[in-house]
Parts: C-alpha cells; sequence; structure tokens
C-alpha cells in the first residue's frame, strides 16, 4: 500500500468514527444529547489509605457486594419491563445474595456493573461513586491505628472537606430532613414504586443500609485496639446471620444506627443518608415507565443538585435528634425491623405539610385516614391487601380527584417550587430552633455507653 492510499483508509476511518458518533448522540427526535461530564477525583492521600481492605477484608468484601448490588439495580430497572417485575424481583435477589456470600475482592464502580444505564445517566454514577470514596476514606481512617484515637476527628474532617471541596455534585452534609424536602419527590409519579413492586431487592438494600453504619459504630465503639476487630467481626455475623433473614422494613438513617459516628461527624453521616437516599429515588425513577430514557435523565439530575451540597447546609449539619444514642452494633433490635423509624418520621412530616397546599378545603374525616392507611401501606416494600397499584402520587390523585396538583409534580426535571418552600418552612418551624447534636468526646476513648 503506498502512501496516498494510507492516507485516504485514514481519512475514510475518521468519517467514519465520526458518523458513528454522531449516530450515538442523535436523539429520536434528532436533538443531538449533551455529552455528560466524566471527570473524575482521585483519593486524598493520608496514612490510613487502604487500611480498611486490609484490617477488615471480610467487611471491605461485604461493602464491594453490596455496590455490586447497587451498580446491576440500575440497568436491571432500565432494562426490564414493569409487568414482569415479580419474576426480576425474585431472580435479583437471588443474584444479589449470591454476590454476598461469595463477594468480590475489590470493589466495582457503577459503570462496571451497570454499563448500559451509564450511558443515560453518568452523573447519577458520578454522584455514587464519589461518596462511595467517602465511604471507604472514613472507613480507612477508623481503622488506621497509627491516627490516635483523640485525632480520629482531625482526619475526618479534613476527609470531609475533600468530599466537599474537590467535586462538583457532592451529596449535601445536610440532614435528610432538609433535603428530601428540598428534592420534592413525594407527588412525583415513580415515588414508592421500586419499593411497592421490586420488595425483594429494595429490602436487600434496606438491609445493605443496615450494614454500613453500624460497621462505622462497631468500630467506634471498639476503640484503635483488637476489640474492633472483634466488634466488626460480630457485627458483619449479625448481618448474615439474622438481617438478611429478616430485613428492615424501612431505610435506616445513620443517626439511628450510628449515634457516635453522626456525633463525631454530622456532616459525613448526613452524607450518608444523602446517598442512600439518593439510591432509592432514583430506583423509583427508573422503574417508572411513563418517562423517556432523557426525562428520566432531566429528573435525576434536578434530585442529584437539589440533595447536593448548597451553601449553609454544614450550619445545619447537627440538627437531628438522636433516638438511640447507646446502641450496640452487634444486636439487631426490633425496633429496626419495622416501618415506624426516622425515615418514614420525615415522610410523614411531609405529607402533612403538603396536604393544606393539595387539599384547601376541608377533607372529610373518613377520606383522611383513608388517605392515610393507603399512604402507610406505600411506604411498606411490597403491596399490601387493600393497597391501590401504583405510585403515592398517582393513588392520592386516583383517591382525591379534586386534589391540587402542582403542574411541575407531573414534569420531568422541574421542581414543585411551591411545595417545596412549604415543606422547607414546615421544617424551620418545628426545628430551626433545635439544639445541635452534642460533639463525642473523644479525648475520653471508646465505650459502649458514651
Amino acid at each position: 500500500m503506498n502512501h496516498k492510499e494510507s492516507t485516504m483508509r485514514r481519512r475514510k476511518f475518521i468519517f467514519l468514527l465520526a458518523i458513528a458518533i454522531l449516530a450515538v448522540l442523535v436523539t429520536d427526535n434528532g436533538e443531538v444529547t449533551a455529552l455528560q461530564q466524566r471527570n473524575m477525583v482521585s483519593y486524598l492521600r493520608g496514612p490510613y489509605n487502604a487500611d480498611f481492605f486490609y484490617r477488615h477484608n471480610e467487611a471491605f468484601r461485604v461493602a464491594s457486594a453490596i455496590h455490586i448490588a447497587h451498580g446491576r439495580q440500575h440497568d436491571i430497572l432500565e432494562l426490564t419491563p414493569l409487568s414482569r417485575h415479580q419474576e426480576t424481583d425474585g431472580d435479583t435477589d437471588a443474584e444479589y445474595m449470591r454476590a454476598t456470600l461469595k463477594p468480590p475482592r475489590t470493589e466495582p464502580t457503577m459503570e462496571l456493573m451497570g454499563p448500559y444505564s451509564a450511558m443515560s445517566y453518568f452523573s447519577l454514577y458520578r454522584a455514587i461513586d464519589w461518596t462511595h470514596i467517602h465511604h471507604e476514606q472514613t472507613y480507612d481512617i477508623l481503622s488506621e491505628k497509627s491516627i490516635p484515637w483523640e485525632e480520629k476527628k482531625k482526619w475526618t474532617d479534613r476527609a470531609v472537606r475533600y468530599y466537599l471541596d474537590k467535586f462538583d455534585i457532592p451529596r449535601s452534609p445536610a440532614p435528610l430532613d432538609v433535603t428530601m424536602r428540598r428534592a420534592g419527590v413525594m407527588m412525583k409519579p415513580y415515588t414508592t414504586l421500586f419499593r411497592n413492586y421490586y420488595p425483594h431487592s429494595n429490602n436487600f438494600f434496606y438491609a445493605a443500609h443496615w450494614w454500613h453504619p453500624v460497621i462505622y459504630e462497631a468500630m467506634m465503639v471498639g476503640g484503635n485496639g483488637e476489640k474492633q476487630d472483634s466488634m466488626v467481626r460480630e457485627t458483619d455475623q449479625t448481618y448474615f446471620t439474622q438481617v438478611l433473614a429478616d430485613r428492615p422494613q424501612r431505610m435506616l438513617l445513620s443517626r439511628e444506627l450510628m449515634p457516635r459516628y453522626s456525633r463525631l461527624s454530622p456532616e459525613s453521616a448526613n452524607i450518608f443518608d444523602n446517598l442512600h437516599m439518593l439510591h432509592g429515588i432514583a430506583y423509583d425513577i427508573l422503574t417508572y415507565e411513563g418517562w423517556s430514557a432523557e426525562e428520566k435523565k432531566a429528573e435525576l439530575d434536578r434530585v442529584i443538585e437539589a440533595m447536593s451540597a448548597r451553601p449553609g447546609d454544614e450550619r445545619l449539619a447537627r440538627k437531628f435528634p438522636l433516638p438511640h444514642p447507646d446502641i450496640d452494633p452487634r444486636n439487631y433490635m426490633e425496633w429496626m425491623k419495622g416501618t415506624e423509624g426516622e425515615m418514614n418520621r420525615i415522610m410523614k412530616e411531609m405529607m402533612d405539610e403538603m396536604m393544606p397546599m393539595m387539599m384547601p378545603q376541608k377533607m372529610e374525616p373518613e377520606m383522611h385516614e383513608k388517605i392515610m392507611a393507603q399512604f402507610k401501606m406505600k411506604l411498606t416494600p411490597g403491596l399490601q391487601e387493600g393497597e391501590l397499584p401504583g405510585s403515592l402520587g398517582e393513588v392520592m390523585q386516583a383517591m382525591m380527584p379534586e386534589m391540587k396538583m402542582m403542574p411541575e409534580s407531573l414534569q420531568p426535571g422541574v421542581a414543585p417550587t411551591k411545595m417545596i418552600d412549604m415543606m422547607l418552612r414546615g421544617w424551620q418551624e418545628k426545628y430551626g430552633g433545635m439544639a445541635d447534636v452534642e460533639p463525642l468526646p473523644m479525648q475520653q476513648g471508646p465505650a459502649i455507653h458514651q
């Protein structure tokens, strides 16, 4: 082949490649999709890097199995019709349990396990993966024996600062009470779909979100020495022998399961709650079949931004109660298992705050009772006897056709601003003057009842 022929072939290849790329970027209606940001940030260097991996490798692998499941779930929902939810849910849960019982040896990214969804929703993956890095870094800090106990907070604060400052969409350090109201998802047409139609998969994640915080608490109770190793092992054992067999029926929050760590670093604790809630909202959106991929992306991006760090959020970081300040993370208590708890308290408050706007006329007591009965069923995983099909918002509209819905509630990527403002005012009235949760006196050393 002479030089001229070689040059022509290269030009032809480049031309065809450009056509192929353009074809990928053009949507069905002829619009060109915007390329999504794919830059990521590396670990913050410190004496603790990878210490959780080496010191608590079995626990590290449990986390990796959980993150495999998180990544897989996106593609399962995107590629599977809702009509097959029952069969898919059982198969998916079995797959997740196999990964849990034979966990991977390294941490997967979301794109590795959910490549199809990565093509449309990469901003979601960036938000998740960055916060998973924060998980690992903060586990590492507590694991590292060379960091004196009284200096754990200094190093954790450094990791929080890096997490918040070096990324464009970090999860907020404000409590979920605030960010859930900011997200404004309650009356969106997708809310509660995942927990109602994929209860086994949903409850696998509820169990996983029991495990993540109690591992922090096990290290907080164990201290730097050998007791930390036994505490983590025994807490892992509880997960395998009790929690996975009898899974929580709600998403448990950091303040409930890791009260000591929440006092040490409320910012970090809230970041994890906001990530775990983002998982659930994302799964609801991907379950919903009424929107296109572009519309789902618009809504995901809206929610991601609403639950991202904003100026002033750090001042709110300690505005939460501690309902169980002295828990032993090795014990799976009865109060952890049911639907009653902090997350659903927040949801109930939001519902109460929205109702005057949606139903300005007085509701009959009988109708209110029926509405709240359906509301409670919608917050419960699975479909209960007497529960109406569909999402929470769809059911409320069906029961009360006269209900005044904000038009934005039905639109993807649009915030129901009036509703959000009303809910935030409701939170401010109830909790704006709330005393900050007390810092943890680390100089006293770890103690089960500290």
